[in-house]
C-alpha cells in the first residue's frame, strides 16, 4: 500500500510538472496519445465477415453443383442402358452422408473443421473442392477419352493443325496509290505501318487513330524521285530505316523526320573496302536484331556495309561478296540472323553467301549454286530458332537451308512466279509454316499468298489476295495478322477477330468522321469595332442574302459593256486599237506627212528663222560673251620669217 501511494504520488508529481512545462512553453501537450483498440470488437467483426464470405462460396458452389448435375442428367438420357448397370457402383450423394455428419455430436473436432472461417490456404482449398467434386458428382460414368466440353477438342486441334492458326478470316483494305507497294513495316509494338512503293511515297497509317475511312495521317517523299526499295522499324521503333534507289540510305523518325542520311562514297575509287559509303543504287536494307543503333545495307557496288546511327559519316564493317573466279558480285538481298551474329546476302550470280559479323573477309558458309545464276534472290530470311534459313529466288523456287548442312537445301518448291526484285518470304510465329507471295501478269489470274509447311513442304494453304501480284508479306507475331503488299497499289490486312490482337480491330469498329465543310463568302469581310459608324459594314449574316442584295444594285448588277466593233465611239477605241501602243502605231501609220527627204524637212524652217531670228541670236545677247575670232592667214613671206616650231604643220 505504501508503495503505491508513493508511485501515485510521483505520477502526480509528474503530471505537475508536465502541465507546468506546457504552460511555460506554450502548447497544449506533448504528442499524440497512444490509440486503444477493442480487440474484442475486431474479432467479432472479422468473424461474421469470415461467415458472409464463406456463405458467398458456399452458394457459388451450389449453383456449380447444379449446373453439373444437369450435364450430367442430359448425358444420363443418352446412357441409359450403362446408368442402370453401373448405377449402384457410384457413391452414395453427399447430401445423405452429411446430415449424419452433422447430427453426431461426438465428432467435436470435425465441426469445427466444416465451419470455416476466412478463407483456407490454396492448397487445402483446391484438395476439398476436388474432394467434393468427387463426392458430389451424380449420374453413370463417363466413357473413357470424353471431354467435358467441346472447346477443348478444338483447341487441341488448333495445336495440331497450323493452318487454323492462319488469321484470315478477315481482310482491310488501305489504298496506298496507284503503283506497286514494294515496302512494308510495322513497328514492335504493332501499333503503326508504313508502305513505300513505286511512285516514291511513304506513308504512315496509324491503327488506333484510323476509323473505318482508312486514310494514311501522312505522305512524304523522303528519297525525292527515287523508288522505296525497303522499310524497316528498329527493334525499339522509334526510328525508321529508309532503303530507296539511291546510294544513300535514311533513317526517318515516327514522324516522319530525317534523323540520319548516309554518306556518300566517292565513285573513282576502285576498291570498294576505301570508300566511305555507297557509291550505286541501293538493293535492300535491315535493322540489328539485337543492336538498336546498327543497321545493313547492300548495293549495285557489290559490298554489303554495316552502319552505326550515332556515326552517318562512314560505315562500320564491309562483306565484298565474290564469284568463283574471284570477281565482284552484286548482292541483291541482306539479312541479320536472328541471334545478329551472322549476316547473310544473296548475290546475281545466284549464290548466297554468309559472314561472321565480326569477320568481314572470308565467308562462314558459302553455296554456289543455290539458285539460278542471274535470277536476282529477291529475299533470305532465318526461321525463329535460327536453324533454317529460308530463300526466295527469281527462278521461280522456295528453298529452305539447314545452317548445319549447308551445302544441298532441304526442300524446294517450285512454280512460284516472280516478278520484282524484292517478293517477300517470312516464317509463321509458331514456326510451323512458311508464306511467300506470287506474281501474275496483268489480266492474267490473281496473285496468291500461298503457305507451305516447313517440315513437309507441302502447300497447306493459299489466299487468293488481288488481281495483282503479291510483292511483300509480313506476319506480325505480336498482332497474329498479316500485312501483303500488292503490284497494283493496294495494302492488305488480315487478321481474326479471335485469334487476333488489336492491329485492324482497332479501325473497323470505328464510324467514318463526318467532314467539315468550308462556307465560301462572296467577299471578304473585314472587322473594325472601333470604327465611327458611319464607316461601319454590318455583319454579313449569309451568302445568299448578300447575293440578293447584290442583285437589287444597280451598279454591281450592271452588265458589262460588250467590245467596241468598228471606228469606236463616245471616247472608246475599238478593238484593233484596244492598247495605247497599238492606237499610237495605229495614228502613226495614218500620218501623211511626208519624210522621205530629210534635208528638205529641215530647212523648211530656214527663211522663218532667218525673218525672224528670236530663237537663235537674240536670245544670247545678255548673257553671250563677245566672239573671238581667229586671225587672218599671213603673207608668204611673213610666214617664212616665221620660227618652224609656230609653223602650221600640214
Amino acid at each position: 500500500m505504501e508503495q503505491q501511494g508513493e508511485d501515485q504520488d510521483q505520477t502526480s508529481g509528474t503530471a505537475g510538472n508536465d502541465a507546468d512545462m506546457a504552460s511555460v512553453m506554450g502548447f497544449s501537450g506533448f504528442g499524440k496519445k497512444a490509440r486503444t483498440f477493442d480487440l474484442d470488437a475486431i474479432f467479432e467483426q472479422t468473424r461474421r465477415t469470415a461467415i458472409e464470405r464463406s456463405q458467398k462460396v458456399t452458394e457459388q458452389r451450389e449453383m456449380k453443383d447444379a449446373e453439373k448435375q444437369k450435364r450430367a442428367l442430359m448425358r444420363g438420357d443418352s446412357h441409359a442402358d450403362k446408368a442402370s448397370v453401373s448405377g449402384g457402383k457410384g457413391r452414395p450423394a453427399t447430401s445423405s452422408s452429411r446430415p449424419e455428419c452433422d447430427s453426431s455430436s461426438s465428432d467435436s473436432e470435425d465441426d469445427s473443421e466444416d465451419e470455416l472461417i476466412g478463407p483456407p490456404p490454396p492448397g487445402q482449398l483446391s484438395s476439398r473442392r476436388a474432394a467434393e467434386e468427387d463426392e458430389e458428382f451424380v449420374g453413370p460414368p463417363l466413357p473413357p477419352g470424353y471431354k467435358d466440353s467441346d472447346d477443348d477438342d478444338e483447341e487441341e486441334e488448333d495445336d495440331d493443325n497450323p493452318v487454323k492458326r492462319i488469321p484470315d478470316t478477315h481482310e482491310i483494305t488501305l489504298q496506298h496509290g496507284t503503283k506497286t507497294v514494294s515496302a512494308l513495316g510495322l513497328d514492335p509494338s504493332g501499333a503503326r505501318l508504313v508502305t513505300g512503293g513505286y511512285d516514291y511515297d511513304v506513308k504512315f497509317w496509324d491503327f488506333a487513330g484510323m476509323d473505318s475511312a482508312l486514310q494514311a495521317f501522312r505522305c512524304l517523299q523522303p528519297c525525292e524521285c527515287h523508288q522505296i526499295r525497303s522499310l524497316q522499324y528498329s527493334i525499339t521503333g522509334d526510328v525508321i530505316l529508309v532503303v530507296s534507289g539511291n546510294s544513300q540510305a535514311k533513317i526517318l523518325d515516327r514522324d516522319g523526320f530525317q534523323v540520319i542520311e548516309c554518306v556518300k562514297g566517292d565513285q573513282y575509287i576502285v576498291d570498294m573496302a576505301n570508300t566511305k559509303g555507297h557509291t550505286a543504287m541501293l538493293n535492300s536494307g535491315c535493322w540489328h536484331p539485337k543492336i538498336k543503333e546498327e543497321f545493313l545495307t547492300c548495293s549495285n557496288d557489290g559490298t554489303v556495309r554495316t552502319w552505326d546511327v550515332t556515326n552517318e559519316k562512314k560505315h562500320k564493317n564491309v562483306f565484298k561478296p565474290r564469284s568463283m573466279q574471284g570477281k565482284r558480285v552484286i548482292p541483291t538481298c541482306c539479312t541479320y540472323s536472328r541471334d545478329g551474329k551472322l549476316i547473310a546476302a544473296g548475290c546475281q550470280d545466284g549464290t548466297i553467301q554468309i559472314w561472321d559479323r565480326n569477320l568481314s573477309v572470308h565467308t562462314k558458309f558459302h553455296c554456289r549454286q543455290a539458285h539460278v545464276p542471274g535470277s536476282d534472290p529477291s529475299c533470305l530470311t532465318f526461321s525463329y530458332d535460327g536453324t533454317v534459313l529460308a530463300s526466295r529466288g527469281g527462278d521461280d523456287t522456295l528453298k529452305t537451308w539447314d545452317m548445319r548442312n549447308f551445302k544441298k537445301p532441304l526442300n524446294v518448291a517450285t512454280g512460284l512466279s516472280s516478278f520484282f526484285p524484292m517478293t517477300d518470304c517470312c516464317f509463321s510465329p509458331d514456326d510451323k509454316l512458311l508464306m511467300t507471295g506470287t506474281s501474275v501478269k496483268k489480266g492474267a489470274g490473281n496473285g496468291t499468298l500461298v503457305f507451305f509447311d516447313r517440315l513437309t513442304f507441302q502447300k497447306v494453304y493459299e489466299i487468293d489476295v488481288a488481281s495483282s501480284s503479291v510483292v511483300r508479306c509480313l506476319w506480325h507475331p505480336k498482332l497474329n495478322q498479316i500485312m501483303v503488299g500488292t503490284g497494283n497499289g493496294l495494302a492488305k490486312v488480315y487478321y481474326d477477330p479471335i485469334k487476333s490482337q488489336r492491329g485492324a480491330k482497332l479501325c473497323v469498329v470505328k464510324s467514318q468522321r463526318k467532314e467539315k465543310q468550308a462556307e465560301t463568302l462572296t467577299q471578304d469581310y473585314i472587322i473594325t469595332p472601333h470604327a465611327l459608324p458611319m464607316f461601319r459594314e454590318a455583319r454579313q449574316r449569309s451568302t445568299r442574302k448578300q447575293l440578293e442584295k447584290d442583285r437589287l444594285d444597280p451598279m454591281k448588277s450592271h452588265k458589262p459593256e460588250p467590245p467596241v466593233s468598228g471606228p469606236g465611239r463616245g471616247g472608246r477605241v475599238a478593238m484593233h486599237g484596244g492598247t495605247l501602243s497599238s492606237f499610237i502605231v495605229k495614228n502613226i501609220a495614218l500620218d501623211k506627212t511626208d519624210d522621205s527627204n530629210p534635208r528638205e524637212a529641215i530647212l523648211r524652217h530656214a527663211k522663218e528663222a532667218s525673218e525672224n531670228p528670236y530663237w537663235v541670236a537674240p536670245a544670247y545677247t545678255r548673257t553671250q560673251p563677245e566672239p573671238v575670232f581667229a586671225e587672218e592667214e599671213l603673207d608668204d613671206e611673213e610666214a617664212d620669217k616665221e620660227p618652224e616650231w609656230k609653223k602650221r604643220k600640214i
